[in-house]
């Protein structure tokens, strides 16, 4: 019993919840040269059902929208509203991307891949990426979300996994399974995984 407060108490002192997911730190070098990416980019809906691991995605989501420099991202950001967040479906859950933490907070608990998108392979995929625009911050959501998605397709295309971008989505299904509040709004999903 007295460990299981230890436990407890550690993770209070971390400020990380037991069901929040601490990524390992991105790996910035390497990869595929720019050309040869950006030769074998493509879209893909066809995926292998097997999990990311969790080095992998902490790569995946720093390429998408990680910080480079002190307060700015990987992707561009019009005025620099940083008007956006990554909010990433598993099998486990729906979690928001702390990208200063580099860790997934959990915001809703199961499987809710299959509310991301009307695909069959949605449901199926390891990963789901919900790209969701604050509404008060008056950006160019958008404009903002190609240039993640373009990211997330050039790490794909270096590593060797099957993504496709999506905006067939009911956005009330997307907004009611990431517990959204009212001014966030999802703009597009991105579905990754190992090629099949």
């Amino acid at each position: 019993m007295r460990k299981l407060f230890l436990i407890v108490g550690l993770f209070m002192t971390l400020g990380i919840s037991a069901q929040d997911i601490a990524l390992p730190k991105p790996v910035k070098t390497g990869g595929m040269p720019l050309m040869e990416a950006l030769n074998k980019r493509s879209s893909s809906r066809e995926f292998s059902t097997a999990d990311l691991d969790n080095q992998t995605l902490s790569n995946l989501l720093w390429a998408a929208w990680g910080y480079n420099r002190a307060d700015k991202r990987t992707a561009p950001s019009a005025n620099d509203k940083q008007e956006l967040s990554l909010y990433v479906v598993l099998k486990s859950g729906a979690y928001l991307y702390d990208a200063k933490a580099n860790k997934l907070v959990q915001k809703a608990k199961g499987d809710f891949r299959k509310q991301m998108g009307k695909q069959d392979f949605v449901g199926t995929a390891p990963v789901n990426i919900a790209i969701v625009e604050d509404k008060t911050k008056q950006g160019a959501g958008a404009t903002n979300a190609g240039f993640i998605s373009q990211n997330i397709y050039l790490f794909c295309a270096s590593e060797n996994l099957a993504t496709v971008v999506r905006g067939w989505f009911e956005a009330k299904d997307v907004k009611e399974a990431l517990k959204l509040p009212e001014n966030m709004q999802p703009v597009l999903v991105q579905t990754i995984g190992k090629r099949k």
